[in-house]
């Protein structure tokens, strides 16, 4: 069954570049209306000049600060925008020794890679369940699947939006809100640079395209599941990981991202 957005209104968080401005342009493509949300506001723009056909608002917002997501559903509530979609798709990492990392950085990556998730979901969860076409994608990773050595924080990050959104799609199983986590692997985005990681500059990259394809083909099967990774060598590795022990899922891990 394909979803057919039309009508259908998205917020994208992190929408300037990378994921979420694919996951802006194939939306927009498929006749969704559009709220992007990000810090740079020129890229939003630019961005939301290139969408034809659909209606898009720009939110310039750092959902890293206090009160920012209230800020934002008040905005929209004076705007009279009701969501019937939401990517939360906003994140970044931090690579380098856990105790050599600055705190401050970690406090920051903390509220973006999961504390907007949970306040953005909990906002809007109710309003897109009883919009009967709801969707709900809340991008981890495939660090997610096991502890990775030099990128503590963001794979405990990922890990804990893995399972907050598989608990979720449970509840709301009868609900008629699709509710997906989508795990890519290593992607052509700003990523790395963001994260200080030179290690991963030689792996072989998904393209931002792949990635919201795979997302999106999901979500149009007839019973989607309650996560993906992306790509069948990912998908492969997630699974085992998932059985093998975690002495030894870690130990590999600390030799992939060694310095």
């Amino acid at each position: 069954m394909t979803i057919d957005y039309r009508g259908a209104r998205i917020l994208i968080t992190g929408a300037s570049a990378g994921i979420g401005a694919q996951f802006a342009r194939e939306l927009a493509r498929r006749g969704a209306d559009l709220v992007l949300v990000a810090r740079r506001t020129e890229r939003l723009k630019a961005l939301a000049a290139e969408l034809e056909g659909v209606d898009v608002t720009v939110l310039p917002c750092d959902l890293t600060e206090p009160g920012a997501v209230a800020g934002l559903a008040t905005e929209l509530r004076a705007r009279g925008i009701t969501l019937t979609g939401l990517i939360n798709n906003a994140g970044f990492g931090t690579y380098g020794p856990f105790a050599g990392e600055d705190a401050e950085r970690l406090r920051t990556e903390i509220a973006l890679d999961i504390s907007a998730v949970v306040d953005l979901t909990r906002t809007f969860v109710d309003e897109l369940a009883g919009s009967g076409r709801g969707v709900l994608i809340n991008v981890a990773s495939m660090a997610a699947y096991t502890p990775v050595p030099r990128m503590a924080v963001y794979a405990a990050a990922k890990a804990f939006v893995l399972s907050f959104t598989e608990a979720l799609w449970h509840e709301h199983r009868r609900s008629g809100l699709r509710v997906l986590a989508l795990s890519p692997g290593a992607t052509q985005t700003e990523f790395f640079d963001v994260a200080g990681q030179e290690a991963a500059s030689g792996a072989r990259m998904h393209t931002p395209e792949l990635v919201v394809r795979t997302a999106l083909r999901t979500l149009d099967r007839r019973n989607p599941p309650p996560s993906i990774a992306v790509g069948r060598l990912n998908r492969l590795m997630a699974g085992m990981t998932r059985l093998a022990s975690r002495r030894l899922a870690v130990t590999a891990m600390g030799a992939l991202t060694a310095a």
